[in-house]
């Protein structure tokens, strides 16, 4: 080939840096893109024919310059941003959200920046939707956040523990006529507690619980509602006050003040006394017919337990300490939280939550290998090898940090420093070809 050669391997090397040169503008370019992976070029040296000697030792091999023989990406952790939004997710460790097109196509990213569309469903920008795990199915697909209502749901237990004071005086019990004249006249009860439940359909009813002490270490418990939302037998209620009677027992204290006993609670229902539960009204005429609503005081000695995880008899002041109902009203989704897991919890206005999904990540065994197609998208390639999908923190799976993303991995500096370097790399071959033309511009001059 003889010195025409330079011209071809300084031409490659102009190739090979300008091929790098583009790849550290474009990291530079997206030092600010979400969820980006740096990516490097690699070099390998061109070797021609063997030329002079005849031996393998004495050999002659010509070089023909630079190739580029891939692009290298870099999934290095990016650093983690805070946010505002609930839904930004970021990746810390290995992994990446699966996203699908409405066709029901795969990509995979490590951008977790999401909101959700019309349709309730946790889009990327473009409109792709992450992939996971629905808690109600258990089916793998679109994530979805309910935007419906959830359903009420009917109490069935009130939970209370407390103090009712030992040394108070004991009163007759009291008369229903007195008792739904005035329930709080110090002649009728000592201590009382108001607690608001629910019925099937999720209406809300407040109701009253007054404690009376009629015996040494007995007391008598009476729940009143109002009468306009209880169905009662004739007798246990007052139109006059608006209270109704609609259930009724005894608690027995030994002498350390622990609960002994709690009789059987006795509910006035449209049926009569004994009824099966609460006959509730919502509205004005459907009735919500014998709900048992259980008041629980604690696990008393004659229950097994110790008498002391409820309603004590003490010398201190009468006292609520602790008071829950499980029923709630009707409610509509107002916030999310994603835990580490991927674990996905809604809260909705009725003060409930709900596991509504979970979110999945996928990784592979060469990352290296996946094919970026743009918009901080990759797909699987021969080279990545099968995806493996886990929840986030199992294994070698990263875990999920929410209100938070994932920033991109570029080191300005480094990309500066190798910008220099292929720079000076073009010139040096630049300036070879300018040398080799002048070296053959004095071999022509030799024949004139």
């Amino acid at each position: 080939m003889g010195i025409t050669s330079a011209f071809f391997a300084a031409t490659s090397g102009i190739n090979a840096t300008s091929r790098a040169l583009s790849e550290i503008g474009n990291n530079i370019a997206n030092a600010q893109t979400v969820g980006y992976k740096s990516r490097s070029v690699s070099f390998g040296d061109l070797f021609g024919a063997t030329i002079g000697g005849g031996g393998t030792s004495t050999a002659l091999t010509e070089g023909r310059g630079v190739r580029v023989l891939g692009i290298d990406p870099s999934f290095t952790q990016g650093s983690l941003q805070t946010t505002s939004n609930a839904l930004d997710l970021a990746i810390d460790g290995d992994g990446f959200f699966q996203v699908n097109d409405s066709s029901g196509n795969t990509f995979f990213s490590r951008a977790g920046q999401f909101n959700i569309d019309a349709n309730g469903n946790i889009t990327n920008p473009a409109g792709l939707r992450l992939q996971g795990v629905d808690a109600t199915t258990g089916a793998t697909g679109d994530l979805v956040l309910d935007t419906n209502q959830q359903v009420g749901t009917a109490t069935t237990s009130v939970t209370m523990s407390g103090n009712l004071k030992a040394d108070l005086p004991l009163l007759a019990a009291p008369s229903d006529a007195a008792l739904l004249a005035d329930p709080s006249s110090s002649a009728v009860s000592q201590f009382s507690s108001p607690v608001r439940v629910f019925d099937s359909q999720g209406s809300g009813h407040d109701l009253n619980i007054y404690f009376t002490k009629t015996a040494a270490n007995t007391w008598l418990y009476h729940v009143l509602a109002a009468q306009s939302e209880v169905d009662v037998p004739a007798g246990q209620e007052n139109t006059t006050t608006g209270n109704a009677l609609v259930a009724d027992g005894t608690l027995t204290f030994n002498t350390s003040g622990l609960l002994a006993s709690e009789s059987t609670i006795n509910y006035y229902d449209a049926s009569g006394t004994g009824g099966a539960g609460i006959d509730f009204v919502t509205g004005t005429t459907v009735p919500v017919a014998g709900q048992a609503v259980g008041f629980n005081f604690g696990t008393s000695i004659a229950e097994g337990g110790a008498g002391t995880d409820g309603m004590l008899q003490q010398g201190s002041a009468s006292v609520l300490l602790t008071l829950s109902q499980d029923g709630f009203s009707s409610g509509t989704l107002t916030g999310t939280s994603i835990g580490e897991d991927g674990s996905i919890t809604g809260r909705f206005s009725n003060g409930t939550t709900q596991a509504i999904g979970q979110v999945e990540l996928t990784r592979f065994i060469n990352p290296d290998g996946l094919q970026p197609i743009g918009r901080n998208l990759f797909i699987q390639s021969g080279d990545s090898g099968t995806p493996l999908t886990g929840n986030p923190g199992d294994g070698s799976f990263g875990k999920i940090s929410a209100s938070t993303l994932e920033t991109s991995n570029v080191d300005l500096g480094d990309e500066l420093v190798d910008m220099i370097t292929m720079q000076r790399g073009f010139q040096a071959n630049s300036r070879i070809i300018t040398t080799t033309n002048d070296l053959l511009g004095e071999l022509v001059n030799l024949a004139r």
